[in-house]
């Protein structure tokens, strides 16, 4: 078992308390340290969570939780023009969960706090100090945090990478930048379906809102990379436009852009996806999360991810003799599956911003990939039918020679 007893959290969103939450569940103590000034509470749009991101929320009793305040999706439909297309679902597992981003915070940031765990506002990380037997985090107001390691929960714009390795990759483009709202329009479809469009602009899905209206989010094609305050700069009436002008010929896309308010839209800014990151620690810090792994929204896993990454993370410090060795298990028990979810991901989001040549053939392309490679057992099975048992002990795997 590890000496590892007190570990310095850096990032306060999704992934930090839920490292902290597994730590702690481990024996190990944290202490959580957020850039920003303030909690994140009413911020972001919605998240989903799949079965297997449930299944790790379940080992430190989130799951209920969140499926209280979550909006289940037991079906999903592909409209290509005037088609509907029935998408295939795996019906042994449980059904995903949409869940607003500041309702998953709020979850998990209360359960922390009820665990006793720290956590800090307008603490930004500018530099860390390593020794052999632990760590100094050293924050931009001057002040510091000592622990036995340091996880870096930062986010894809990620400082620990940074830290760990200077030449490490930072996010990569994916070419969309995406919208989110309500509108008032509700569709005429059953509740719990969400629906994946293919307009003729650009792509879109939807479903009803249990308390009236749609909820609609848009992976609308752009040429260049935008800050989110550099997209937020943008007047709302004037993205607002330009979405009605993508979609005005689209069923029920024009609906939902003409029933939508300004007020009520929200710009979430471009999307990325991070490449391979080659190096997840070093020395007495380690990455989590879209700091090390962030698979795009395409995939429907980025939470899901970075609650399964933390609960590994906890384990493997539970059970293995020492950090390099926990480190260097963590990153084999997870490398290989956040890097294939990823590519599944990339694929996904070259048919949201295709070219003329591909959109012009993309419904036939589209019933194509149905009966071939979007098999669910194929596509999904793995993915959402991985459950981390968290009695099991972690065992070292031997180096190959």
């Amino acid at each position: 078992m590890t000496a590892i007893r007190k570990a310095i959290v850096v990032g306060g969103g999704i992934a930090g308390p839920v490292t902290a939450l597994a730590l702690r569940k481990a024996g190990i103590e944290a202490a959580v340290y957020e850039a920003y000034p303030s909690t994140a509470d009413g911020v972001g749009g919605t998240l989903a969570l799949a079965p297997n991101g449930l299944a790790a929320l379940r080992i430190f009793g989130a799951d209920e939780a969140v499926r209280a305040v979550a909006t289940p999706i037991t079906r999903t439909v592909m409209a290509l023009g005037r088609s509907r297309i029935e998408l295939p679902m795996l019906p042994d597992l449980p059904p995903l969960q949409v869940v607003h981003r500041s309702d998953l915070y709020r979850i998990l940031h209360d359960l922390a706090l009820a665990q006793g765990i720290e956590i800090t506002y307008g603490r930004r990380l500018v530099d860390a100090h390593q020794t052999p037997t632990g760590v100094t985090a050293v924050f931009a107001d001057g002040t510091t945090a000592t622990g036995d390691i340091l996880v870096g929960a930062d986010g894809i714009h990620s400082t620990v990478r940074r830290l760990i390795d200077p030449d490490a990759p930072g996010p990569g483009f994916t070419g969309l930048l995406g919208f989110e709202s309500v509108a008032r329009h509700t569709v005429d479809v059953p509740p719990g379906t969400m629906t994946f469009a293919y307009g003729k602009g650009g792509y879109y899905l939807y479903w009803r809102e249990p308390g009236g209206g749609t909820r609609w989010g848009v992976n609308l094609p752009q040429e260049r990379p935008m800050s989110l305050t550099e997209a937020r700069q943008v007047p709302r009436t004037a993205w607002l436009q330009k979405l009605r002008a993508t979609f005005a010929d689209d069923d029920p896309g024009a609906e939902l852009m003409l029933s939508t308010r300004p007020e009520d839209l929200l710009v979430t800014g471009s999307l990325h996806i991070m490449p391979r990151v080659p190096h997840w620690h070093r020395g007495r810090m380690v990455l989590v999360g879209d700091a090390v792994h962030a698979p795009s929204n395409s995939s429907g896993q980025g939470a899901s991810l970075a609650v399964e990454s933390a609960v590994q993370l906890a384990r493997c410090l539970r059970d293995l003799p020492d950090v390099p060795a926990a480190f260097a298990e963590y990153e084999r028990l997870r490398r290989g599956r956040v890097e294939g979810v990823a590519a599944r991901a990339a694929r996904i989001n070259r048919t949201k911003a295709p070219g003329p040549i591909v959109g012009a053939i993309m419904p036939v392309l589209m019933r194509l990939m149905l009966k071939t490679v979007l098999n669910p057992e194929k596509m999904l099975a793995p993915e959402q039918r991985y459950v981390i048992d968290w009695d099991a002990p972690v065992s070292r795997v031997p180096a190959l020679r």
